[in-house]
């Protein structure tokens, strides 16, 4: 345990869990379902990814940065094991929702637009009788970042593992770890807990694999 205290949290992201990890030496945010976090200082920000999306996003001259985790809305069909989608106008709202919040928290803080650099990771299709909901999501949030004149400098997604990520702002490094299919039910139930609590709610450096 590191007996420095963890850096200085931004206001509004005082609710968000962190601790010291030894194996990154670093503290770090970790940030569930339809959460995100930015930050000024020198931390990482982890989360644990299935068909959920992560955007990690920072202007890369300041190194003020943060990431979300978020997934369109879906519903649970009459078949089992399956999602479908809800309407588009009604996903794409979430979606635009979940980027919107993370870009404005950097932007608040001091990043500038013309600045951001953009990474995104997750999408998985983890459950293989599930509909491919990951893929929706990895399209929606390529859409989005084209439409807003972002480009993604790097990517990790699809596929049919989930990944535990870590990102730190301050620098640009992600790190990836690819996650055996024994995680794949207790991701899967995580996220459909998420799905139900979206359906409850108005909508208001380099990558390293270890």
């Amino acid at each position: 345990m590191s007996l420095r205290p963890p850096p200085p949290v931004l206001p509004g992201f005082e609710h968000v869990k962190r601790a010291w990890n030894n194996s990154l030496e670093s503290y770090a945010a970790r940030i569930l379902p339809g959460e995100y976090y930015v930050t000024r200082n020198d931390e990482g920000i982890s989360t644990t990814l299935g068909s959920c999306i992560s955007a990690c996003i920072r202007d890369r001259n300041l190194g003020i940065g943060g990431m979300n985790h978020f997934m369109l809305p879906a519903i649970l069909s009459a078949e089992p094991d399956e999602w479908k989608a809800t309407g588009l106008s009604s996903a794409t709202r979430y979606g635009n929702y979940a980027m919107e919040h993370l870009i404005n928290g950097i932007m608040r803080n001091g990043g500038r637009r013309e600045n951001l650099e953009v990474k995104i990771f997750g999408g998985g299709r983890i459950m293989e009788k599930m509909t491919d909901i990951g893929l929706r999501n990895i399209s929606f949030v390529r859409s989005y970042l084209k439409d807003e004149g972002l480009q993604v400098t790097s990517e990790d997604v699809g596929d049919v593992f989930p990944r535990m990520i870590v990102y730190f702002p301050l620098s640009g490094r992600v790190k990836v770890k690819r996650l055996r299919s024994l995680h794949n039910n207790t991701i899967a139930d995580q996220e459909k807990r998420y799905l139900d609590s979206v359906g409850e709610k108005p909508v208001s450096g380099e990558v390293e694999l270890f």
